[in-house]
């Protein structure tokens, strides 16, 4: 779960505009619930994985990054080396493990190809040979906080790794080791976030991770978040316990089973310390804790407490409640003043065509009840909101947690509102008891021992905060993760830089327009929607001119993305619950265009990431998905619902449910659509909406349909991919209809137990499907039926959104974690049939432009890189091959051997051969080259290269031969070197 980042007004419009409300009707029943696939299931789907990457045909087709990196992702555990603190690693909720040994200039990942790069804490023991344990599964209780498998460890500093168990744990909130003793360790596991089970508590190991044992447990709801040690007595432990559910549409983020516990015998045996006698709060309204403890003074203990008790209530002065008028009469509303019916209506945010006069109007002719001004803005969240709760407070105690004294008067507003789960991290100065800092929205520092706190949010810092490690030797220094990645301060947090380098965003959608060269579109979470170059290349240079190649179109959570191509400047975009824009990228100019209720009609449902679909058949017709499907011929300025509502109706909650999800018109016909619901429908309609059919009845109840979507190819062909994640189901399910979704067939049954969250068709070759799941990219060569790792280049992170880019033939790729990635796919495509059934085939070759500076030095002392030939074959088995580069009269100028893979293989010749070879090729060409008068001079790399002319790729193996022509053609123009700078 995620807040409308950055600032109060966009809270203001989450609370209350996003509208999401629950049809008059009774709450549905959920039966048959998809079932929690156990860990075993998960990690022999890891070997699975493998497999389909190891045989795959398209393995040799490489990804490249494309950024961006100037926002980062969510980093939520920092661990740096006390005696080296530029010597740090990272862990991103779902990019990965990362590590820095320059300060966080640059960085390079550790754990990308792990069964989950989904992680919740790390810890290194730098005394003993740099020995990192990595807990996996975020303990943020997110809508995207994956699920890990367990605890690894790696003795080498990260280059191999072992599964050390938890396998259950799904969620790990702290690794402490031993300060002494580097085989004891325990673990802090949260559990499952959408289902109960008992692996959940605190877990101690004795013998470096090979057993374990369960030393804390509560109950089947109630896991340990943190866990922190005494440094001077390492018998000494505290536990900070969380009982939490979440739902697809409900989220508890508090319960009895929360509270703070004590060891004295090394974690063998645990005490309560939050009971009534010690002033901490106990009950059902205990939410996340956080833990720290005070190194000079152990008996200081501080605690950061989610309080989600309501606050005490406040004598309002409004003049006009919702509380009246669900019991006021008309006669009574009209006796009403007209000032106080427009403070109301300012206060809940009602659009400006309704003012005081336009109500009365409607009370006194009975066409609305006075109630109706309560319905129209009672979302799902209203209660929630209505009545806050406490939120974040800290808690004090010098006697090792006997007693415990809260350190502030009043509350601390704006700081982590009513989702103090997505925080709960606390840290004390390592020398000066008074100074602390609490993490959340923003971070918070205190140099008074907690009364009051004041912001250290400053430029180049995020607002969302999960992560700080403070110099044990320069406390002055603090690293800090948030949701924009890490910053650094030396002067405790006046100042901050951004050590951005790592590309961890967390895509949710990706987008492309036909500009030349094309520019990728993506939303992230929590950090806007930004739009860029398809050839970007990371890289520092941005720091000297000032402009990074990527622009900000939006802030807040980046959602769905849909470009008019006609042009490439009318952008249509927003962030979560439905705050969608029209943006005009030439003049910056925007506009809201998110469909309205009217007075007397209960809000529209909208989904975290609302679905958008801009038609292919008239770029002035959008279509927009809440609990029903909106339609706009006029780009957004005016709506029409065309359908009913699409869903089961909604669950009573605090989170959106009952929503469209996925929306997609078919190419080939318009007024052919289908729409997916997070609540399992999927409904067809033929006719541009005028009569819908419900398809998904034969389909697996109650799972989230991550997308449909309509063939290009057979009009009456589409594909549905179920998604489980939101009941701890991590089954692939991707079906297909070639009626209209009358019938379905299941695809994919090789896939790996991995949620799928994104089907695409390729819009050239029919029976190619790709499909992104929370793991990685699948490619099927034969509709379906059986599938292959596309994963060169591509670490095992959660792919969400893929589009094909119809011109470049380029697979954009958005991942929830690493970032944007691009793979040409024009060979990928030609693998029809009758190809896969050659033994071989040598795709057509690109001419190359001669330009005499290859291999020279330029004025940065690099030499200049030749052009490469790129040459791309498939083979239908492995082997050696012999290539032969051929010039006129098949005179052999070169010749080398590469080692084929079955499928598509891809190598580069750097067009450089013997110059004794290209002297008697020339000399054979032309009778009056003579090489002693005339010799061939190599460049400043020692290297000779082909010549302008024309040439021939002779490629041989097991009897096979293969030719193909290629040329290198004459630059236009003058292309005077002069001396040996680059120009």
């Amino acid at each position: 779960m995620k807040r409308l980042a950055l600032s109060f007004v966009i809270l203001f419009l989450l609370i209350f505009n996003s509208l999401w409300g629950q049809l008059p009707q009774p709450p549905l029943q959920i039966k048959n619930n998809p079932r929690f696939t156990p860990a075993a299931e998960r990690l022999a789907g890891y070997q699975q994985r493998l497999n389909l990457q190891k045989n795959s045909l398209a393995g040799q087709v490489a990804f490249r990054s494309v950024g961006p990196t100037i926002m980062s992702g969510r980093a939520v555990d920092i661990d740096a080396n006390p005696a080296d603190p530029g010597h740090f690693y990272v862990a991103y909720a779902s990019g990965g493990l990362w590590k820095s040994e320059n300060n966080g200039i640059t960085f390079q990942p550790f754990f990308d190809d792990q069964p989950v790069m989904t992680i919740g804490d790390i810890a290194v023991d730098w005394e003993h040979g740099e020995i990192i344990w990595v807990g996996t599964g975020e303990n943020n209780s997110s809508r995207s906080s994956y699920s890990g498998t367990g605890i690894y460890k790696s003795t080498d500093k990260g280059r191999t790794w072992t599964h050390l168990g938890l396998d259950e744990s799904h969620h790990i909130g702290r690794i402490i080791i031993h300060p002494h003793n580097p085989d004891v360790v325990w673990v802090a596991v949260l559990g499952h976030l959408y289902s109960t089970n008992a692996e959940r508590g605190v877990y101690k190991t004795i013998d470096g991770g090979k057993t374990w044992r369960q030393t804390l447990y509560i109950d089947d709801n109630s896991g340990a978040i943190d866990l922190i040690i005494d440094p001077t007595n390492p018998q000494i432990l505290y536990a900070a316990m969380w009982e939490r559910t979440r739902r697809a549409w409900n989220f508890v983020e508090s319960g009895k089973g929360s509270g703070i516990y004590k060891s004295t015998d090394g974690g063998e045996t645990w005490k309560l310390l939050s009971t009534p006698a010690s002033r901490f709060p106990k009950g059902e309204t205990v939410g996340r804790i956080g833990l720290a403890v005070y190194p000079p003074d152990p008996q200081i203990v501080y605690a950061f407490l989610d309080n989600q008790a309501e606050r005490e209530k406040e004598e309002k002065k409004e003049a006009l409640t919702k509380d009246m008028l669900r019991q006021m009469t008309g006669e009574q509303f009209l006796a009403l003043k007209a000032e106080d019916i427009d403070d109301y209506l300012d206060r809940y945010g009602f659009p400006v065509k309704y003012h005081a006069d336009t109500i009365v109007t409607l009370v006194r002719n009975q066409t609305i009840k006075p109630s109706a001004l309560v319905d129209f803005v009672e979302d799902a969240n209203a209660l929630l909101f209505d009545t806050p709760v406490i939120g974040g407070e800290v808690y004090r105690s010098n006697d090792g947690g006997q007693t415990w004294q809260r350190t502030h008067e009043g509350y601390l507003d704006n700081f982590v509102y009513t989702y103090g789960y997505y925080f709960g991290e606390i840290r004390i100065d390592p020398v000066n008891e008074n100074i602390i800092y609490i993490l959340g929205v923003p971070i918070l520092k205190s140099e008074d021992g907690g009364k009051t706190f004041r912001s250290i949010d400053q430029d180049n810092v995020h607002v969302d905060h999960h992560a700080l490690w403070i110099n044990p030797g320069k406390p002055e220094h603090l690293i800090l993760g948030n949701d924009g990645g890490i910053n650094i301060s030396y002067d405790g947090g006046e100042t901050w830089i951004k050590a951005n380098h790592p590309p961890v965003s967390q895509f949710y959608t990706v987008a492309i327009d036909m500009a030349e060269p094309y520019q990728v579109y993506g939303g992230m979470q929590d950090n806007g929607v930004w739009a860029g170059p398809s050839t970007y290349r990371g890289g520092f240079a941005w720091h000297a001119n000032g402009k990074y190649p990527y622009d900000w179109l939006l802030g807040g959570d980046g959602m769905q993305i849909a470009i008019d191509t006609r042009n490439n400047d009318i952008v249509y975009s927003g962030f979560q619950f439905g705050n969608y824009f029209r943006i005009e990228r030439s003049t910056g100019k925007r506009k809201s265009i998110k469909p309205q209720h009217q007075l007397g009609e209960r809000p529209y449902r909208f989904n975290w990431q609302t679905p958008i679909h801009l038609s292919i058949h008239n770029q002035d017709i959008l279509y927009y998905g809440s609990q029903m499907l909106h339609r706009s011929l006029d780009q957004g300025d005016s709506w029409q619902a065309i359908s009913g509502d699409l869903t089961k109706g909604g669950l009573p909650g605090d989170v959106p449910f009952g929503t469209l999800t996925s929306i997609h018109e078919s190419t080939l016909k318009f007024g052919l659509i289908y729409a997916g619901s997070d609540d399992g429908l999927i409904h067809v309609t033929r006719d541009g909406g005028n009569s819908w059919q419900r398809i998904s009845d034969k389909l697996p109840p109650n799972f989230w349909i991550s997308r449909v979507q309509a063939s290009a190819h057979r009009e009456g062909t589409v594909y549905a991919s179920l998604n489980g994640y939101r009941w701890d189901n991590f089954e692939a399910h991707l079906y297909r209809s070639t009626d209209y979704g009358k019938i379905w067939q299941r695809l994919g049954l090789d896939l790996p137990p991995e949620p799928i969250n994104v089907v695409k068709e390729d819009p050239v070759n029919p029976q190619i499907l790709y499909v992104g799941s929370d793991h990685g990219l699948y490619v099927s060569l034969d509709g379906g039926k059986t599938f292959m790792g596309m994963y060169k280049g591509l670490p095992h992170a959660p792919v969400h959104d893929l589009v094909i880019h119809s011109r470049e033939r380029d697979l954009v790729v958005g991942t929830h974690g690493r970032s944007l990635y691009i793979a040409n796919v024009e060979h990928l495509q030609q693998l029809n049939q009758e190809m896969l059934a050659k033994d071989g085939h040598l795709f057509p070759l690109k001419d190359i432009t001669y330009n005499e500076l290859w291999g020279m030095r330029g004025s940065n002392w690099e030499y200049r890189a030749s052009d490469s030939l790129q040459i791309a074959f498939y083979s239908k088995g492995g082997g050696k091959v012999t290539m032969q580069i051929l010039g006129e009269e098949d005179f052999e100028l070169h010749a080398f051997e590469v080692f084929r893979l079955r499928g598509l293989n891809y190598f580069h010749y750097d067009l450089s051969l013997d110059a004794a070879v290209l002297e008697s090729y020339l000399a054979k060409q032309d009778s009056t080259f003579n090489a002693h008068e005339t010799p061939v001079k190599p460049a400043d790399n020692g290297k000779v290269y082909l010549r302008p002319g024309k040439y021939t790729l002779l490629l041989s193996t097991n009897g096979l031969s293969l030719k193909e022509a290629f040329e290198i053609k004459k630059r236009k123009g003058p292309n005077r070197r002069q001396g040996k700078k680059t120009p």
